[in-house]
């Protein structure tokens, strides 16, 4: 254990029983936080329970020095949420840093998706998010200090198909991030988002059926979940005093700031508008400046470094 930036931290990480998850953990065990691993168990598409994977992450953080404690309920429960944030405070004192890693998918494209499946991925991923940093945010105000890591995605920010459900959720999660950082400020508390590029059994999904297809997947599997974990635990640590309301990316060695949306060009008239002049005068003017129907892959279109 290297006792480091992290030391005596206390963090809850939710969806930490593997993948990307995990890997933040272990990261935190290793620069001496207190964590509380949380994991329901489920399958990809949130189904069925597991408690023993939570448990082995905690055994792995204890076997080289650290300490940890298993959570095995589900983010999307409004009082098991708060379960979850009291388990922090009663085993170690205090919860420092709240890290919103839980998710499902349930892929289908906006025409094939059902209701069963925007719910579900809704209810993990941004209900989720919202009941775990609800529930942390009346200690993190008593204490005057904190901070949230939200984990976001690429496809919520640009655009992906058949991810309607995943992609409102992670934008709406990039909102609620900032909101939180408005809010909390004055208390001293700090929120973040961290869009990752990592193979891990989120991702591990994504179809291989044509020569493209394969080729990003080549180029996702080079991508390591342990290469997020270093900007997670500098968020999680005092370090990261004075960062908040910020969207980061990972991707592989490189981290990006991503934009947050601004005005980019405008027109006016001392007349104002009408369909027609619009059509005529308004449209043909921001045109050039639309944005494309990028997906992720064609924003980021290079090999990894």
């Amino acid at each position: 254990m290297k006792s480091g930036i992290a030391k005596d931290k206390v963090v809850l990480v939710t969806g930490a029983g593997g993948g990307i998850g995990r890997e933040f953990a272990l990261a935190l065990g290793r620069e001496g936080a207190k964590v509380v691993v949380n994991d329901l168990g489920a399958s990809l598409d949130g189904v069925g329970t597991d408690n023993e994977r939570a448990q082995s992450v905690v055994d792995e953080i204890k076997a080289a020095g650290g300490e940890a404690i298993a959570n095995g309920e589900s983010v999307a429960d409004w009082d098991a949420a708060a379960r979850m944030v009291q388990l922090a405070v009663d085993t170690y004192g205090r919860i420092d840093c709240v890290i919103n890693n839980a998710g499902i998918l349930r892929d289908r494209f906006f025409f094939n998706m059902s209701k069963e499946d925007w719910h579900q991925v809704i209810d993990v991923h941004l209900h989720g998010a919202f009941y775990v940093s609800r529930a942390a945010a009346t200690h993190f105000k008593a204490q005057q200090s904190g901070s949230y890591v939200h984990m976001v995605s690429t496809s919520g920010l640009i655009g992906n198909l058949a991810q309607a459900n995943y992609s409102a959720a992670k934008l709406g999660i990039a909102a609620l991030s900032k909101s939180i950082a408005m809010d909390m400020a004055k208390f001293n508390v700090r929120s973040n988002c961290i869009s990752p590029f990592a193979w891990s059994r989120m991702i591990s999904s994504i179809p291989t059926e044509t020569p493209e297809q394969q080729a990003r997947v080549e180029r996702l599997q080079k991508m390591e979940s342990s290469k997020i974990a270093p900007l997670a635990v500098y968020l999680a640590s005092d370090a990261g005093v004075g960062v908040s309301g910020q969207v980061f990316a990972v991707r592989a060695n490189e981290i990006f700031l991503m934009s947050q949306s601004r005005p980019i060009r405008s027109m006016h008239t001392e007349q104002g508008w009408t369909p027609e002049s619009i059509a005529n005068r308004a449209m043909p003017a921001l045109k050039p400046s639309f944005y494309k129907l990028d997906r992720s892959q064609d924003v980021f279109d290079w090999d990894p470094v």
